[in-house]
């Protein structure tokens, strides 16, 4: 995973870095938990851009 991804969080995060970061390309949905961001760490997920909108979709 590339070093230049914008992570960004949510704002709801409660300052204890407990929440999920996301990073946004146009080919990519990169997720990674906050409390342990790596680039290239096993705990961070790349989905299509299309599952993202589903699940974003099934929250309303």
């Amino acid at each position: 995973m590339s070093t230049d991804l914008h992570w960004s969080k949510s704002s709801y995060s409660d300052g204890e870095g407990e929440c999920v970061e996301v990073a946004l390309t146009p080919t990519t949905i990169h997720i990674r938990d906050s409390k342990s961001p790596t680039d290239n760490g096993p705990e961070a997920v790349q989905i299509a851009p299309t599952t993202w909108t589903t699940f974003l979709n099934s929250l309303l």
